[in-house]
C-alpha cells in the first residue's frame, strides 16, 4: 500500500492506495470515529486483487487527518462529503466506485447527490437513508444503547480506558453468524488508537449535521446502489438497509444473514463478490 496526504485549504487527508492505478477505482468511507483502518488492509488487499485500485483514507478529526479541538468541530458531513471528492482530485480520478459504511454512507449518499458527476456506483454498507423519515423503522438496540451511554465515563485522553471502551464497542456490533475475536479485536484497537493525532477529537463525530439541502432527494440518485447489510446489525437494524434499497429504483440489495455493523473476515467473500458484480 502506499499513503500520501491530501492537502487543500486548511486541511489535511490522510490517505491509502491499494493495487494498480490503472484498474477501476474504488473509494472507501469509513463510519463515526472510525479511522481508515477500519477497512482492514487484508480487506482492502483482497479487493484490489480483484484488478481495482482501492483508495482508503482517515476522516476529519481521526488517525493521521486534522484535528479539531473537541466539542467544537468547525465542518458538516457537507464538507466531509466534499473531501471526498477533493481525494478524488488529489489522485486525478475524474468518476469513482463509491463505498460508505455506516455514517461514511452518509457522507457517501451526500457526495453522489452533491456530484453525481464523480460517482460511477454506489454501495452502501450498514447505513440508514438519507433525507426521508425513518421514525417507523426499528432503532439502535437497548443493549447497545446502554453500552454506548458508558462511554459518557470515559476519559477520551486517556488511551488506556478508550481502548477498553472500543474494544467492548468491536464485542457489542458484532453480529450473530460468526465467532468473536477479542485478541484481534484488541490488537487491531490498539493500533488504531496509538496511530491517531489525538483519538479524543474523533468524539466530533456525534454533532456534526449535514445534507438539509438534500431531503427527500434520494430517489433521485443517478448512481446505480448496491446495499449490504446485516440482519443482526444493532446499530442500524437491516430494515434501514431493506428502506435505503426500496427507495432508489433499480438498488441491489444484499443480506449477510447474521452480520453486525460490521466487516467480518468471515463475510468478506460475499462482500467482494457482490461488490465486484455491482461494479462490473
Amino acid at each position: 500500500m502506499t499513503e500520501r496526504n491530501i492537502k487543500f485549504d486548511d486541511v489535511e487527508i490522510a490517505a491509502q492506495a491499494f493495487g494498480d492505478p490503472a484498474h477501476e477505482p474504488i473509494l472507501l468511507i469509513m463510519g463515526a470515529m472510525a479511522s481508515m483502518l477500519w477497512w482492514p488492509d487484508e480487506f482492502c488487499q483482497k479487493l484490489a486483487a480483484q484488478k481495482y485500485y482501492v483508495i482508503r483514507y482517515d476522516n476529519r478529526d481521526t488517525g493521521r487527518s486534522t484535528i479539531y479541538e473537541p466539542a467544537a468541530p468547525p465542518y458538516t458531513m457537507d464538507d466531509m462529503a466534499a473531501d471526498a471528492v477533493r481525494i478524488l482530485d488529489g489522485y486525478g480520478i475524474d468518476r469513482v466506485n463509491l463505498i460508505g459504511m455506516s455514517l461514511g454512507g452518509t457522507i457517501a449518499q451526500i457526495a453522489a447527490l452533491s456530484h453525481p458527476e464523480r460517482v460511477k456506483t454506489l454501495t452502501l454498507m450498514s447505513t440508514t437513508p438519507m433525507g426521508i423519515d425513518t421514525s417507523a423503522l426499528p432503532h439502535t438496540t437497548d443493549a447497545y444503547m446502554a453500552h454506548a451511554s458508558t462511554g459518557e465515563t470515559v476519559d477520551w485522553t486517556d488511551n488506556a480506558q478508550v481502548i477498553e471502551f472500543l474494544v467492548k464497542d468491536t464485542r457489542m456490533i458484532a453480529g450473530a453468524a460468526h465467532s468473536y475475536d477479542e485478541g484481534r479485536a484488541r490488537a487491531f484497537v490498539e493500533r488504531d488508537v496509538r496511530r491517531a493525532k489525538n483519538f479524543v477529537s474523533a468524539t466530533n463525530h456525534f454533532m456534526l449535521r449535514g445534507g438539509q439541502a438534500l431531503k427527500g432527494k434520494l430517489g433521485e440518485l443517478a448512481a446505480p446502489l448496491l446495499v449490504i447489510h446485516g440482519t443482526a446489525d444493532p446499530i442500524y437494524p437491516v430494515e434501514h438497509g431493506e428502506l435505503l434499497a426500496r427507495t432508489v429504483k433499480g438498488a441491489d440489495f444484499v443480506r449477510l444473514e447474521g452480520g453486525g455493523h460490521e466487516i467480518h473476515p468471515n463475510d468478506w467473500e460475499e462482500i467482494i463478490s457482490a461488490i465486484d458484480a455491482h461494479l462490473r
